[in-house]
């Protein structure tokens, strides 16, 4: 399956087959040097699998985590880039998750003002959400990606057999964005959570995802209207996420808190809750509302005393609304 995708920055295509890691360069045909970048929560087999068919090319490895989607990493990597001669006209080739995906499209936007960079997904986050759309960023100062830019791949390969290398929790983890994607967008592809034995229907799940992702990035390429609607969650999970550091919950496990904890609709959030109980991820925890809430007015939706937030009160129909700040923190305290 091949979706392509055509925005103002670049036109590029998602390909979505099983096994395409195994043939990646026959796919990508770049001229040039190639540089690759990874981390080593991915497994070795993967990335000896790229390597090997870019004998000449420098694979920078950095540690799994989003420890490491910092300004060090990238400097690291622009660093390593320099070092091994790229021009303008090589490639970066990412294989990782988000996070990888991340360092690798920050560094590819920033080097030589710009050069070219391919995303080969390896979880089922960056697959179903980040591995399109341009968006890469790092952490900065404990607020998640504050510091980044739009820059779109030049090809994405997405290849489901690698999730079968991923942990569950991770696997769910990213699935949960499938969920916040069927609440907003897709009907039946939320159907598929409620109701069907979703594991069965993982290729599926990715290609929905991909083509809604596809339609709302080409309306709305820099989050000025309809793209805020992915952030269904995100306000309140990024702050979570943010709180808890290194050893709390995933992304996917905080956007689906802040999915429950934003939506007002009572039967809706019934459901989501079985959903997201049926996949074994949290529905609540506890935290400080007071620090949470510090946390939210760094939010790069924050304009001053505001923030735009996503609502869902029909399932595949999301819409946006502006709350308080002074909304969103009482919230807090009545969770």
């Amino acid at each position: 399956m091949e979706i392509e995708v055509k925005t103002k920055q670049k036109q590029y295509t998602v390909m979505l087959e099983r096994g395409l890691l195994q043939k990646a360069s026959s796919l990508i045909g770049r001229h040039g040097h190639v540089y690759l970048v990874s981390e080593d929560g991915v497994p070795a087999a993967f990335r000896n699998t790229l390597q090997q068919q870019y004998p000449e090319a420098a694979m920078y490895v950095f540690p799994h985590g989003e420890q490491s989607k910092n300004l060090t990493t990238w400097q690291q990597i622009l660093k390593d880039m320099l070092e091994h001669d790229l021009g303008r006209k090589d490639t970066v080739i990412a294989l990782g998750g988000g996070v990888t995906g991340d360092m690798a499209g920050f560094a590819a936007a920033a080097y030589m003002r710009g050069i070219p960079y391919i995303n080969i997904p390896t979880t089922s986050l960056a697959m179903i959400d980040s591995s399109i759309g341009g968006k890469t960023a790092v952490d900065f100062n404990g607020v998640k990606n504050s510091i980044g830019a739009f820059w779109q791949p030049d090809l994405v390969l997405v290849d489901p057999d690698l999730l079968a290398a991923l942990p569950v929790r991770h696997l769910h983890n990213g699935l949960v964005e499938a969920v916040k994607e069927g609440l907003t967008f897709d009907p039946q592809l939320f159907a598929i959570f409620e109701h069907d034995d979703y594991l069965d229907h993982i290729d599926e799940i990715i290609a929905r995802c991909l083509q809604i992702k596809r339609d709302v990035v080409e309306q709305d390429e820099r989050e000025g209207g309809i793209r805020k609607l992915l952030n269904f969650g995100h306000t309140y999970g990024h702050a979570l996420e943010s709180y808890f550091g290194l050893n709390g919950y995933y992304h996917g496990e905080c956007v689906g808190m802040g999915m429950m904890m934003i939506m007002n609709n009572p039967e809706l959030k019934r459901r989501l809750q079985a959903v997201l109980e049926r996949m074994n991820c949290p529905v609540s925890c506890t935290y400080d509302p007071e620090a949470v809430y510090q946390l939210l007015c760094h939010d790069k939706k924050a304009d001053h005393d505001h923030v735009t937030i996503v609502q869902v009160d029909e399932i595949g129909k999301g819409h946006l609304e502006d709350w308080p700040l002074p909304k969103l923190k009482e919230r807090l305290y009545h969770e």
